[in-house]
Order: structure tokens, then C-alpha cells, then sequence
């Protein structure tokens, strides 16, 4: 149930980005749909085809979609009310990536995975809907920019996941652990400007 939960907390915070980028690119009623949705459910879609769980988790239950058209059809409304969007875009996508990361390292695992597959499974599921969101967009992924730690508070809130449920018997006790230790960093990378160092071409040795 409490996986459930996160998914469907994922899918509306990673539905309201969508559809802010979708509002960016001046889309109509429809794009909007279509980009948040796939925004939503994409990340919980690979990991469900990779984990071979049958139904993927919105056709079993189709709510997700529901609630991602629900939230697109909000911010068609209101998203001319917000003075920077691109920050609120920021903002929500660290929201939803903490948690999308909890929710997939969780269901991997529940399903008795080892150490490497959740963490595989966690980036997958935080970072695969963003990823397509900006693709379709033409916008610069947020998973690709220079140095920012994206892929590594995915990475890290995994591992933090593993490491809790080592010394934890709580069964929420990895997700929490997940989802503040990639909220944390995420948010320090916007807030403070925490970076990865980045690669810098030399001129070749004579």
C-alpha cells in the first residue's frame, strides 16, 4: 500500500512539471495531457517492463492517469499566474524524483532484488520520465546539465534506501531514508549550487 502511495505521489508532482514545461512550449489542452502524462508514468513504466511486473502499475490500476490529466488540466489554467515557472519546474521535479526513486528502489526491493538492481531500478524510476519529458520538449534534459547533482541524488537516495533497510526493521524506514537523502542533495544543487566536477577539454601534448 505504502508503494502504491508513493507512485501515486510521484505521478502528481511529476504530472504538475510536465504540464508546466507543456505550458512553456505553448501547447494546447491535449499536449498538455500528453506530456504529463508520459512524464508521470514513464519512469514507473520502464521499471515495471524491466522488473517484467504484469499489469504495469497504471493499467492494473488506471487512477495515475486520471490524476496526471487532473493536475495537467490545472496547470492549463493557472500556470500564467506563476512569475518564474522554469524554478517552479525545478522545484517540483526534486519533489517527484525523491520520491519516484523511493517508490521504484522500494518495489525492487519487495520483489527480492539484490543490491544493484534497486539501485538501477530507483534511478530508472526517478529519472526516465523527466528525461522524455525534456526530450519531447526540446528542452536541455535536467538530467543531463553540467554538474548538477541530478543522477546522483538518484543514485544516493538508492543506496540510502539499501543501506536503511540493513539497520532498520521499519519497512518505511528506507523510504524515508530514500527520499531525504535525494531530496537533500537535489536541493542543495538548486539552493546552493552543490556540483559535480566537469569534464574541461586540455589542448592535445605536442
Amino acid at each position: 500500500m505504502t508503494l502504491v502511495l508513493l507512485d501515486n505521489a510521484a505521478v502528481l508532482v511529476f504530472a504538475l512539471s510536465g504540464a508546466l514545461v507543456a505550458s512553456r512550449a505553448q501547447m494546447d489542452i491535449i499536449g498538455f495531457f500528453f506530456i504529463a502524462c508520459l512524464t508521470a508514468v514513464g519512469g514507473g513504466t520502464i521499471r515495471d517492463v524491466l522488473l517484467d511486473r504484469n499489469p504495469v502499475f497504471w493499467i492494473a490500476n488506471p487512477t495515475p492517469l486520471a490524476v496526471a490529466c487532473g493536475a495537467a488540466l490545472v496547470v492549463f489554467f493557472t500556470a500564467h499566474l506563476f512569475e518564474n515557472r522554469m524554478k517552479m519546474i525545478l522545484w517540483l521535479d526534486a519533489v517527484a524524483l525523491a520520491i519516484a526513486v523511493a517508490a521504484g528502489a522500494g518495489v525492487a526491493q519487495s520483489l527480492g532484488h539484490g543490491t544493484s538492481i534497486v539501485l538501477v531500478m530507483g534511478v530508472a524510476t526517478g529519472t526516465l520520465g523527466g528525461l522524455m519529458r525534456d526530450v519531447v520538449c526540446n528542452e536541455v534534459p535536467l538530467v543531463l546539465r553540467q554538474g548538477e547533482l541530478y543522477i546522483t541524488a538518484a543514485f544516493a537516495g538508492a543506496g540510502a534506501a539499501i543501506l536503511a533497510s540493513l539497520v532498520f526493521t521499519a519497512p518505511t524506514a528506507p523510504l524515508l531514508a530514500c527520499i531525504a537523502t535525494c531530496l537533500i542533495l537535489r536541493a542543495g544543487s538548486l539552493r546552493f549550487g552543490w556540483r559535480l566536477p566537469v569534464y574541461k577539454p586540455r589542448p592535445p601534448r605536442t
